[in-house]
Parts: C-alpha cells; sequence; structure tokens
C-alpha cells in the first residue's frame, strides 16, 4: 500500500466568468495517516481543493489520485471511500439527532446489526447520547459541527476532508473536535483540515498554504513558523494607550505586522532587530499566524482612512458608562437563558461578551442591542431605556450581525442606499456619506456587484460601512469576523481600534480567543449567569501558573468555567 493517499499533479481549476483561476499549477502530495491543515486567505481555493479532491468538481487541467483511484474515471469509487463535511453542512433542521444520523447511514447504505453499532459509537465518541431525540435545530452551535461530524463517519473512510469545522464554535468544543480527530488519525484515517483560525494548524502534520489559487508552502508548520524566529518581539504593559502606540509603531517601514495581546503589543520585524520604542521589549516565540502574515507581505497599517480621511466623529464624554445592564433576565418558558446578568461598558471601551456555545451570551447580547425583550431587568444605550425609548437608543446603535446582514440580491450601492434610509439619513447627507464610504473602502469597481457575490473581505467591509453610515456612538459586533482569514481580520480590528480612539464604544461576541485580546475588559457568561469580569490579563492571571506560565485567553476560558463547574455541580 502507497504511502501517499492523495496524488495531486499539475492541477489548475478555471470557473466560467472569473478571468482568475481558482486553483493554478498545484502539486502535492498527502500521507497517511497524518492531519493536514489546509489554509489561506479568503478566496485563495481551498474549498475548491477540497471539492476536486471529493470528486465533486472535475479539475481543468492535471490529475488527482485519492488511494488510487482518479477522480474524474473513478468518482463513485472515491465516493465510497471518503468523508466529507463542507462549511454548510448539510444537516436537516427539523430532523433529529438520531433522524439525520438515519438518513446518512440510508444513503451509506449501512443496515443491520452494523448501523447498530456505529450509531452506538458515534453518539457516544460525540457526547451526543443524551440528545439523540433532539432536533438538530435546536443543538449548539457545538453540538451541530459534532453531529456533521458524525454523519460523515456514519460509514468509516480512508480520507476525511473537514471544511472549516470549528468556525463558530467555542473553545472547549473546539478542544473536544480535535480530540476526537486525533483519535481517528489514531486507527489510520486520513485527515485534510481547512481552517481559518492559524493556531489550529500547529497541531497539524503537515500544512499547505494556499493564496490566489497558487500554492505557496507544502511542509511541516514548525519549519514555516521558523521563517520569523528572531523577528518576533513583544512590548509588555503598554497600558490604556495600547491602540494609539499599535497605531505609530504600524506607520514604521520596519514593522511587518503588529497585534494587541491584552496589555501587551506583539510585533513581527522585516529584520532581527528589536524594535525602536520605550519600555519592556523583548523576543517572544513566533507562531504558525505570524509567518503566515509575513509571508503575505504583512499586515494593515496605522490609521483607518474611517479616522483619517473624514470628519471626526465628537462623542459627548458627559455620560462614563454609554452601555448598562441591570439584573437582566430571559426566560423561554421553563428555560432560563440569562438569569440576572449585570454589566457596565465604559465610554470608548471594547468590551468583549465570551462564553460557550449555548450559555447565555447571545441572547444577553440581542437584549443589550434592542433584539430581544428581557423577562426582567433593564438595558440602557446612551442613557435612553431600551424598552421605553427603543427609537432613542436604537438611533445611536450601530450593529453588525455574525451573517452580516446585507441584503445578498441588492447591489453595494443598494446596500448602502436602503441602510441610509433605514437610518432616516437626508438626501445631502446619504449622497455625501455613500460616496465617502466607497471611496475609503475601495468600492468602486464593485458597485453594481450583489453583496452575495462579494469577496468575504468586502461583505465584510460593506457590513461595517452600512453599520457606521449614522455615525453611532456605540457598536455592537455580533461574532463580525467568524470564518475570515488573518489579513482580513486585521484590517476589520484596524478600523474598530481607530473609532474606539475617537470615543466610539464597542461591544464584541466572538468564539476566536486570539481576538478577545483586543477587548479592555471581558464579561465571561456561562450556564446562563456572568461568572467572570475583568481585563484579558486579569482573567489569564487566574490560571494556576504552576501548571501554565504563558496561560492564553483560551486557557483562561476554560479554566474559569472548570472552576466554576467544580464550585457548582449541576
Amino acid at each position: 500500500m502507497s504511502n501517499s493517499v492523495v496524488r495531486i499533479r499539475n492541477l489548475s481549476k478555471h470557473f466560467e466568468g472569473y478571468p482568475k483561476p481558482a486553483l493554478k499549477g498545484v502539486d502535492c502530495e498527502i500521507q497517511r495517516g497524518h492531519i493536514v491543515g489546509l489554509v489561506g486567505p479568503d478566496g485563495a481555493g481551498k474549498t475548491t481543493l477540497l471539492r476536486l479532491i471529493a470528486g465533486l468538481l472535475l479539475p481543468t487541467t492535471g490529475t488527482i489520485e485519492v488511494d488510487g483511484f482518479d477522480t474524474i474515471k473513478q468518482a463513485q469509487k472515491i465516493h465510497s471511500i471518503i468523508g466529507y463535511m463542507p462549511q454548510k453542512f448539510g444537516l436537516y433542521e427539523d430532523l433529529s439527532v438520531l433522524q439525520n444520523l438515519t438518513l446518512y447511514a440510508d444513503l451509506r447504505n449501512v443496515v443491520g446489526e452494523e448501523r447498530k453499532k456505529t450509531f452506538a459509537r458515534l453518539l457516544k465518541f460525540t457526547g451526543l447520547a443524551p440528545y439523540q431525540d433532539r432536533l438538530a435545530r435546536n443543538l449548539s452551535g457545538g453540538m451541530k459541527q459534532k453531529l456533521g461530524l458524525s454523519c460523515a463517519l456514519v460509514y468509516t473512510p480512508t480520507l476525511l476532508l473537514l471544511d472549516e469545522p470549528s468556525v463558530g464554535v467555542d473553545p472547549i468544543s473546539r478542544r473536544e473536535l480535535w480530540k476526537m480527530v486525533f483519535e481517528l488519525v489514531a486507527v489510520g484515517i486520513t485527515v485534510i483540515w481547512s481552517s481559518s483560525y492559524l493556531d489550529e494548524t500547529e497541531k497539524c502534520h503537515s500544512v499547505l498554504l494556499l493564496n490566489e489559487g497558487e500554492l505557496l508552502y507544502d511542509g511541516s508548520p514548525q519549519k514555516f513558523t521558523g521563517r520569523v524566529e528572531g523577528r518576533v518581539f513583544k512590548i509588555a504593559n503598554v497600558g490604556i494607550q495600547k491602540r494609539q502606540v499599535l497605531a505609530k509603531i504600524l506607520e514604521q517601514p520596519e514593522v511587518v505586522d503588529g497585534v494587541v495581546q491584552g496589555s501587551d503589543l506583539r510585533l513581527v520585524m522585516k529584520e532581527k532587530k528589536k524594535p525602536a520604542e520605550e519600555g519592556n521589549v523583548s523576543l517572544t516565540s513566533p507562531r504558525f499566524e505570524d509567518a503566515f502574515i509575513d509571508l503575505l507581505g504583512g499586515g494593515p497599517k496605522g490609521v483607518s482612512p474611517l479616522v483619517k480621511n473624514g470628519k471626526p466623529l465628537v462623542i459627548p464624554k458627559e455620560r462614563e458608562f454609554p452601555i448598562v445592564a441591570q439584573e437582566l433576565v430571559k426566560r423561554f418558558g421553563d428555560f432560563t437563558a440569562v438569569g440576572g446578568v449585570s454589566f457596565k461598558v465604559k465610554r470608548g471601551e471594547v468590551f468583549g461578551l465570551l462564553g460557550p456555545n449555548g450559555a447565555g451570551k447571545s441572547t444577553t447580547f440581542r437584549m443589550m442591542c434592542g433584539l430581544l425583550k428581557p423577562t426582567s431587568g433593564e438595558a440602557f444605550v446612551e442613557g435612553f431605556h431600551l424598552q421605553r425609548a427603543p427609537g432613542q437608543a436604537r438611533a445611536e446603535i450601530g450593529y453588525m450581525a455574525q451573517k452580516f446582514s446585507l441584503y445578498g440580491n441588492l447591489s453595494v450601492d443598494q446596500n448602502l442606499n436602503f441602510f441610509a434610509g433605514a437610518y432616516g439619513l437626508s438626501w445631502h447627507e446619504r449622497t455625501s456619506v455613500i460616496k465617502r464610504l466607497i471611496e475609503m473602502f475601495n468600492f468602486e469597481e464593485y458597485r453594481q456587484e450583489s453583496a452575495d457575490n462579494l469577496p468575504l473581505g468586502f461583505k465584510q467591509r460593506l457590513a461595517l460601512s452600512c453599520s457606521l453610515m449614522h455615525r453611532p456612538h456605540v457598536l455592537f459586533l455580533d461574532e463580525p469576523t467568524s470564518g475570515v482569514d488573518p489579513l482580513t481580520r486585521r484590517e476589520f480590528w484596524n478600523h474598530i481600534n481607530s473609532l474606539v480612539q475617537t470615543g466610539v464604544t464597542v461591544i464584541v461576541t466572538t468564539h476566536f480567543m486570539d481576538e478577545a485580546e483586543y477587548c479592555d475588559r471581558i464579561g465571561l457568561v456561562y450556564r446562563s449567569k456572568l461568572i467572570a469580569l475583568g481585563t484579558p490579563d486579569e482573567l489569564k492571571a487566574k490560571v494556576h501558573p504552576e501548571k501554565n506560565l504563558s496561560p492564553t485567553i483560551e486557557d483562561a476560558f476554560i479554566q474559569l468555567i472548570e472552576n466554576y463547574d467544580a464550585q457548582n455541580p449541576l
């Protein structure tokens, strides 16, 4: 038996109507029994490559063999030996966990005693046994991903293709997914895991890095990370001016990339030379993401055009806390989704609302921005009560939903005009604002393109533009970078950090823990309660130092939840 389960030779894929190829001249082999990370910016060709390997698309040129079978001539053979979990996995929302499994078993012709044993194994393996009668639509995000993985494993495959399985999944569920994948590899299954979370690549045996359809790297994640060895620095304890300091540093040509990490800054330099900054500067261990950004030419520079090219937003400073939650409770029948959550967000602060899937985080967030009426308790935005004066409160709010809230069949121009009208802008204001946003975000060539057809980065820019056109004082961001690549994520936070410097107050939900480092304070919601509140560094300090000398936000997230469970058993 060959040690290569997938062989790809001179692979190209062109889609009609698109000037650039989706894939161009890809050559690689995937070793049996390995986990292979498939990474790259949005539009790099990751999903196209997975669909070609699965025999769901035909290559324009070149060949692919899966376990010796040709994807063009022997696609049916390949379908019988692979498991494939696409980004939007085909769960049937009106069917239960068990009914979904039964459907996929029928499609795979898994019957009788084999079916019974397979179901018992998968339900135990994923921890879904207690929920087998629950409808798929009522599962948390993590449970849905586990059910999707189970459906892909109803028939034990030679090769398992996973297209961004951890998008929208909390850190605990992500770790559980990875544990399951390691167990699969231990019994000989080969896994290709596509991901926009680059910390996940460090768990892989090897990595395929795509950009604009070309394979830029094929090898171990450790070797790739080595390209920035000696060029990654940390500036410790920068303090409350961290955003201003970072913006200034990013303007320096010798700086490739820079991000906020709690009260610290993390920098990637062009050369092995310490940045010329005052303060506690030291070398730090490089990450795969540092090398990824370096290879692609670096992150965005300095101040966002939202602030640089436009009339500054003047926000009254007399109200210290523009966002206030007081004993918020939300019940759905006998179920308490939120049980008495209280917090205040300071003017010009980025406040992160974190929590596992199903903990009550999203319900709290929706009550705070007026999308859901509390059972009891009160919420205020800029002093306006969200129930008594909803119109005045919402006029102060910009809202960017997880799925961007764009109208997919409307063009860029039509979306901008619709939201300008919805926010009550006059014709003169509308014309001026739309012109400025189109120039700032380089929308000119996309103005007549429908939102559905935009690259993901431009969708995000458009959604942010629509939420900001009435110049709100408070910005609500619901998982705004879910599924986007690190370059797009950096561009987004460059805009947010610049807005915050003008006095805009931000409340954000996210499952991406590195993103939580941008927050000034974090509230952790679990089992319907706010169980922790503090700065990223304060939360990390709660991780036992004897267990972990350099804890991450993810470590703190998991430790705090485990501590709460130990102290409050169900």
